[in-house]
């Protein structure tokens, strides 16, 4: 829905006035501002109707941050299996 806005905002610009289109909404407190929308939309959304779905996000979250801080070791890994394998025949 987001991107649908944000590509409704830019379709009718050239491409020498992206930059100065989009720099405002890059600036340092256009970010602040809207994580902190964002956090209080949260915080409304699942918080305070005592809903069980933050448990999930930081469940999902937590899973997913473990699985790309293994993914290094588990590429070394099969590469390893793969040179020993390449290695036999």
């Amino acid at each position: 829905m987001a991107l649908r806005a944000f590509y409704n905002e830019i379709k009718g610009l050239r491409v020498r006035e992206l930059p100065s289109h989009l720099k405002p909404k890059l600036s340092w407190d256009n970010v602040k501002k809207t994580v902190d929308r964002g956090v209080d939309r949260y915080i409304e959304k699942y918080i305070e109707t005592s809903s069980v779905e933050p448990l999930f996000h930081v469940c999902i979250g937590g899973m997913i941050f473990s699985y790309l801080v293994a993914l290094p070791e588990e590429r070394r890994h099969l590469e390893h299996q793969q040179h020993a394998a390449a290695g036999h025949h």
